[in-house]
C-alpha cells in the first residue's frame, strides 16, 4: 500500500503531465498538460491500464529488492 506508480511527461526538462496511481488519475501542470489530462482522463480504458500498472510493474519489482 506505501507503494505508488507515477508516470510523467516532461517536454523541454518541464513536466507537463503527470499519472498518479494514488490519484487514479492524470494531473496537468501546463495549459497543454491540462487539456491533455482531461481528455486522458475520459479514457477509462486507459486509465485501467494506468492503475494496474501498479500491480503489474511496481509490485513484481518491489518483491525482487
Amino acid at each position: 500500500n506505501d507503494i505508488e506508480y507515477i508516470r510523467s511527461y516532461y517536454f523541454n526538462k518541464l513536466e507537463i503531465i503527470r499519472f498518479s496511481s494514488s490519484l487514479g488519475k492524470y494531473v496537468g501542470y501546463t495549459e497543454l498538460g491540462v487539456k491533455n489530462a482531461e481528455r486522458w482522463n475520459k479514457d477509462l480504458s486507459n486509465l485501467a491500464a494506468m492503475k494496474a500498472q501498479k500491480e503489474t510493474y511496481c509490485k513484481h519489482n518491489v518483491d525482487i529488492d
